[in-house]
This record gives structure tokens, C-alpha cells and sequence, in this order.
């Protein structure tokens, strides 16, 4: 099994296909295995990097620091595996991974995808959305779903909405704990993105019951090499849910920018 040790962790890795590397960082409710369908698609032509972030089963969290050390240990596995230029893809959680870590290289990343995420970023306009998706969120929960899978996969994918659930499970990290380190990590001012070049891809849902469409459509705005992709009639997790529409997405803005 390829592990990365760190002096206070295991970082659990896997590569798959050959070609320019593409990178994914999944989300809270999810691990390295979330990806099964886009590696799939791409590992014919790319390198595909999949990696459960520390804390997240397999990976270990050997000295307790969790979410604010998940970008050094990105750049860590990119160093350990020697990749000049790396391709993100991040999902909900992810994306303070992946932001952070192109806010603090961006000559090493080629192209950023943020998909259902605000990241590290904070703006007045976008923190005025979290409560009302706070209790959007506890209503998906009362009506029997997974709020990264959403009512609709329950309803019209139980199969995929319980895959989803059971990684969820896997996962094993002490999720409210994160993600108050997710809230605490939101230090990011609209100011730090004037001269953030990479060009990135925000993906949305409409149905998304945990990080509102409209604040990643803000977030989109704030990027100088930002665009929005909004794809109807589903939820949090759309390289999940619908990953046909989530791969065209992608492989059409990996095209773009080489």
C-alpha cells in the first residue's frame, strides 16, 4: 500500500494512468475512494492521484493537528511524488486544500476545479449565506439523506446514495471537529484573490443543501481567471451524483488549459 510518513502522520495515496498529473481532494464525507468515477474516466490520459486527507481512513493523524495541516501535506505528497505541475480537483472540504495550496504555489498548478466549495475564503456576501444553509442542511437530515448526497440521490439513486453514506462511515475522522477547524480556517479575504492568476473552474449544484450556489457563484466572481458551471437537479456531491456531467465539466477545462 503507497503511504506517505510524515513526522506526525500517514498520508494513504494511490496513482493510477499515466500522463499530466491530476490531483483530487474529496470532501468531509468522503475519502480517496470517492473518486471511482472520475478516475475511470481520466486515468487514460492523465496521472490520477487520489489521497485520503490525515485523519480520513486509511491516513492517519498521528499528532492531532487535522484540517490546518491538510495543505502542507498536499505539497508534501506532490514533492514525494515529483510532480512539477499538478492539475486540483477539489471537492467541499477539499478546497481549502486545494486553494490554499495554489494561493501559496500557484506556478506548480496548472488548473484548479472547485467543485460545491467556498474554501478558505471569506467575504461578508458569502458568510451571510451559511446560516440559512445551516438549517437547509438539518432539513435534509430530518427527511432521511445524507446532506453530501442530498433527497434527490436518496429518492432517485438509493444504491449510489448508500455507497455514499457507507464511505462516509469509513472515513472514521471526528467530523465536527473538522469542520470547526473549516470554519476557523475562513481567513481568506476577497483582497488575497486580486492576483490569484490560476485559472479556476467553480462547480455548483442547485439542489445543494451544505454550501450555498450563490456563494460559490460569488466566489467565481472574486477569482481574475474564475468561471461557474451550475448543474440542475442535484445536490452537494455532483462528480458523485451525476460524474457524466462532472467529467465533461472538467475534461473540457483540462483542455483549456493543458
Amino acid at each position: 500500500m503507497p503511504w506517505l510518513t510524515l513526522r506526525d502522520a500517514d498520508i494513504f495515496y494511490e496513482v493510477r494512468g499515466a500522463g499530466p498529473a491530476l490531483v483530487f481532494a474529496h470532501g468531509l464525507g468522503g475519502c480517496h475512494a470517492s473518486w471511482w468515477q472520475q478516475v475511470g474516466h481520466f486515468a487514460d490520459r492523465y496521472t490520477c492521484v487520489t489521497f485520503s486527507h490525515r485523519g480520513f481512513a486509511p491516513s492517519r493523524d498521528r499528532g492531532g493537528a487535522g484540517a490546518p495541516a491538510f495543505v502542507d501535506d498536499l505539497a508534501a505528497l506532490v514533492d514525494h511524488l515529483g510532480l512539477a505541475q499538478v492539475r486540483l480537483v477539489a471537492q467541499s472540504m477539499g478546497g481549502w486544500t486545494c486553494l490554499g495550496y495554489a494561493l501559496r504555489w500557484p506556478a506548480r498548478v496548472r488548473g484548479l476545479v472547485l467543485a460545491c466549495t467556498t474554501g478558505p475564503v471569506t467575504t461578508p456576501e458569502i458568510d451571510a449565506t451559511f446560516p440559512a444553509m445551516a438549517s437547509r442542511e438539518a432539513a435534509t437530515i430530518e427527511r432521511g439523506a445524507h446532506p453530501a448526497a442530498g433527497v434527490r440521490m436518496l429518492r432517485e439513486q438509493p444504491g449510489l446514495h448508500e455507497l455514499l453514506r457507507g464511505l462516509d462511515a469509513l472515513g472514521g475522522a471526528d467530523k465536527a471537529a473538522v469542520r470547526a477547524q473549516l470554519v476557523a480556517l475562513r481567513t481568506v479575504p476577497a483582497a488575497a484573490l486580486a492576483a490569484f492568476t490560476v485559472p479556476t473552474l467553480c462547480v455548483t449544484a442547485d439542489e445543494d443543501a451544505v454550501i450555498a450556489p450563490e456563494a460559490v457563484a460569488m466566489l467565481s466572481r472574486l477569482l481574475p481567471r474564475g468561471r461557474l458551471a451550475r448543474v440542475e437537479a442535484t445536490g452537494h456531491s455532483v462528480y458523485f451524483e451525476r460524474p457524466a456531467a462532472f467529467n465533461r465539466l472538467v475534461e473540457a477545462f483540462l483542455a483549456e488549459v493543458g
